[in-house]
Order: C-alpha cells, then structure tokens, then sequence
C-alpha cells in the first residue's frame, strides 16, 4: 500500500488491534490511534512516510506497540499529549531507523521531528533499536508533561542525542537504566528544557531527585 495520507486511522474506538500491515510512502503517518484506549499496534512494516509512522495520542488511556519495524519516517513512534489525558502505554521490541530531520510541508512548524520514539506518561520503553536518528533516539517528556516513565534495555546508534529527557520545571518521574547508547554526537543522555540541552545526566543526573540515570552503557 502506498501514497496515502494516512493507512490505519483509529478514532474514538477502544479494544482496537492493528496488526500485520505493510505500509509504504503513507505522506503523513501509518496507524494513528486518536484517543483509542486499549489500542495494539504489533508487528507491522512501515517504510518510508513523512510524519510520524505510529501515533497513539490525546485522550487514550491504554496503548502496546510492539515488534514493529519502521525504516524512514519523522518520528518513528510517539505515544504523546498528556495534557489531553493521554497515557498508559507498553513501547517494546520495535526496530527503527533512518530517521528524517523535518516534517511534510503544511504541518506545525514546532512538532518534533529526527525522532525514534517520544513519550510522555506512564509508560514502559524497553528492548527498541534504534538506528539513526538526527534529533533524538528517544525523547521523554515535553516540559512539565513527563511522569512515571521507565527507558530499560534499548540499544541506541548514530543518534544526535541517545536519550533525551525533560528536567522542565514540574516534570516527574523517570528511570533511565541499562541501555547501550553509541555514537551520540551531542550527549547520550542529556536533561532537555523543551527543545533546549541544558545539562549532561549521565554526569548531573544525581541533582534530580526525580530522575535516576544508572548502569548505562556509553560509546
């Protein structure tokens, strides 16, 4: 499948599966759960499309995406928008790479791109791959939006920043252990104010009593 807008679109409905698709050259994303609580994206094959390849977002609660495999996309995985009421979300064993450093024209300046996963609350990010990324391998949080998230066992390469978390005034909790992160040109895991570095955590990560960043593997 090809050339379309969007592929998988799920709106307003719970206890939804997608699974199994191969979905290429979608101009926007590939599956996008819009408040679909319960939702699972697995095992899906998602090339080449322009905005974020797999969505779950605003006011969900409950999202499993796993064993995907995205190669060329904005965002590979973005499980975002707290400040709707979105969270609750497993991220496991997906493979992504090459990401791209803009989004398709027409769309909000200010939305992130160069991304591998985003994530924001009450979620677990473990055992992804991520390859390639110009922003970040993974990013949690956006400023005060961060709470009770958990980065373990995720293997970053060739990522701008490895990990990139908010130390935004009025952010929450997060563990951030026993990743292997190589190649971080500018930090592999750094505190971010929005869209600004302001600090090394693998150094400074002990001055945040919200933050424990241990046993991580750096190249």
């Amino acid at each position: 499948m090809s050339c379309f807008t969007r592929i998988r679109n799920v709106f307003r409905a719970a206890n939804v599966i997608v699974r199994g698709n191969a979905i290429s050259r979608a101009a926007f994303s590939a599956v996008r759960g819009n408040a679909a609580s319960n939702i699972q994206i697995a095992g899906n094959t998602v090339t080449d499309v322009g905005e974020v390849a797999i969505y779950s977002e605003f006011g969900f609660e409950g999202a499993v995406i796993a064993n995907n495999t995205v190669d060329g996309a904005a965002l590979g995985i973005a499980v975002v928008n707290f400040n709707e009421g979105g969270r609750l979300a497993v991220v496991q064993g997906n493979l992504i790479r090459n990401l791209k450093n803009k989004r398709p024209a027409g769309t909000d300046p200010n939305d992130g791109a160069g991304i591998g996963i985003a994530v924001e609350a009450d979620v677990a990010v473990t055992g992804n791959v991520i390859e390639g990324a110009p922003n970040a391998g993974i990013g949690v949080g956006w400023g005060a939006y961060m709470r009770d998230v958990s980065v373990t066992g995720n293997v970053v390469r060739n990522a701008r920043h490895g990990i990139a978390l908010s130390v935004s005034s009025g952010a929450g909790n997060a563990v951030v252990t026993g990743n292997l992160i190589s190649g971080s040109a500018k930090g592999a895991i750094v505190g971010m104010n929005f869209t600004q570095a302001v600090t090394d955590l693998e150094r400074d990560g002990a001055r945040y009593a919200n933050l424990q960043v241990s046993g991580n593997r750096v190249r």
